[in-house]
């Protein structure tokens, strides 16, 4: 079982490390930046009156924690566990889980413009459990959507609309704010975050690299950029450009290099926001705390 490699991508190269991994000899893949440890099958305790999908609980040291089950949650048929089965710990949203796969095949390091984001046509509008679709030596990995998951199984580990509520009176603002998010069920709640807190003017892009060419798309149309963009919301992985080489990109380009750039994403590790602040991010904070994001724009906006 290969362990988790440091993190050695220069900050901005739209690069990512993928984890590919199996189960019933299907390929999955998820962001090493995601992955806490690897551990291998341990004895679990199972939960009474828990999510259909939690197996139960087991402790790591002296930590308790939740294990899921990937391959019910996945649609794969049940097998008995086996021995050399691995746990995925993840730290994400800044919590810790388990998720129970079967296999652990091996690191790769790609371009984001070589996942392509899943055809809704296939995964629905709620863009199913992918978040993109990796070519890697001729096989196709899909790399899960853990966030959905856990949102799924533990709602209140999500973006929580009703937090907004301790912010008060709000004043509208239809000042233009540009949102690169590539899921679809959060760039939903992110907008109907925005709108309770009273911002009227949202663009939205799928991805890093829509969000570049809507800025020049702009900037070409002359005239001060704020007349069209006052601030960018980003997350960090999408499909075709992610975030950290968005921020690298705007902060290159003289007409549009002073735009205040939030980071919002479930990554914001120390690490992942040392890499925030080289590319020169103006703010950075986790997914689920949207007030603190609301309370960024105003701060940046007005």
């Amino acid at each position: 079982m290969p362990k988790k490699k440091e993190i050695l991508l220069e900050t901005g190269t739209n690069e990512i490390e993928i984890l590919e991994f199996t189960i019933d000899g299907k390929h999955y893949g998820i962001n090493v930046a995601k992955i806490f440890e690897l551990i291998q099958y341990q004895e679990v305790i199972p939960m009474p009156n828990s999510n259909v999908f939690v197996k139960g609980v087991f402790k790591r040291r002296e930590q308790v924690l939740t294990l899921i089950n990937l391959p019910a949650y996945l649609g794969h048929l049940e097998r008995p566990d086996q021995e050399n089965d691995i746990f995925i710990v993840t730290n994400f949203n800044k919590s810790l889980a388990a998720f129970h796969i079967h296999t652990v095949e091996e690191i790769h390091r790609i371009s984001w413009d070589k996942i392509e984001k899943p055809d809704l046509a296939i995964y629905g509008d709620s863009q199913g459990l992918a978040t993109g679709i990796a070519r890697i030596d001729e096989r196709l990995v899909t790399i899960v959507d853990f966030e959905k998951i856990m949102t799924d199984i533990s709602p209140q580990q999500g973006i929580q609309i009703s937090s907004l509520d301790k912010l008060g009176a709000r004043t509208r603002s239809d000042k233009p704010i540009l949102i690169a998010e590539d899921s679809t069920m959060l760039e939903r709640l992110i907008i109907e975050c925005l709108t309770k807190a009273e911002y009227t003017n949202i663009i939205t892009t799928t991805n890093g690299k829509e969000a570049w060419e809507k800025l020049q798309e702009f900037k070409n149309l002359g005239g001060p950029i704020e007349d069209h963009v006052r601030l960018v919301i980003t997350d960090l992985e999408m499909p075709q450009m992610d975030g950290h080489h968005l921020i690298k990109l705007i902060r290159g380009d003289a007409h549009i290099s002073h735009l205040p750039v939030v980071i919002f994403s479930s990554l914001i590790s120390p690490e992942m926001r040392r890499k925030g602040e080289d590319v020169g991010a103006t703010a950075q904070i986790s997914k689920p705390e949207i007030a603190g994001l609301v309370k960024l724009i105003d701060d940046h906006i007005f």
